[in-house]
């Protein structure tokens, strides 16, 4: 898709839902680029159809490698908090036929098992510290003023 298209598409998309910021949809883009890639690296070279589960640790790992110890604090910016958040986006690019979508395919997939921020702060902790859960006093009010929906 051409990115004049691509950008129409998000323009159209925003005018129904505000929930992302319009770069988000970019990232979105670049780290199913991303994961199609490493899926095709380890399978001959062949593209094919990749799950939310790897489309949201391709999305993580894009995310690590572009921006760095900034990711979460980006993602926090672009309102990009849970890896729901990224399946909702994945979505809307559906419905505008920007993805593809095949019929096993569910908003579900996309629950993920791991916390989409934590796993953008936890590399670039010193050794040994460990990223606070959200039942931490501290780490929940930090949550709350973000609006953490997730």
């Amino acid at each position: 898709m051409q990115a004049m298209q691509f950008e129409q598409s998000v323009q159209r998309i925003l005018r129904r839902d505000r929930r992302f910021d319009p770069q988000a949809f970019f990232f979105v883009k670049e780290a199913l680029d991303f994961t199609l890639q490493r899926v095709a690296g380890g399978n001959g070279s062949q593209a094919r159809h990749v799950s939310g589960q790897e489309l949201l640790e391709g999305f993580r790992d894009c995310a690590l490698e572009q921006f760095g110890p900034m990711a979460s604090t980006l993602m926090q910016e672009w309102r990009v908090r849970c890896c729901q958040d990224v399946g909702d986006m994945v979505f809307l690019l559906i419905e505008e036929q920007v993805f593809g979508k095949q019929e096993s395919d569910r908003r579900e997939d996309f629950s993920g098992d791991f916390d989409l921020i934590e796993s953008l702060v936890a590399p670039f902790l010193p050794k040994g510290e460990k990223v606070h859960s959200a039942n931490d006093a501290s780490v929940a009010d930090a949550v709350e003023k973000l609006g953490n929906v997730c």
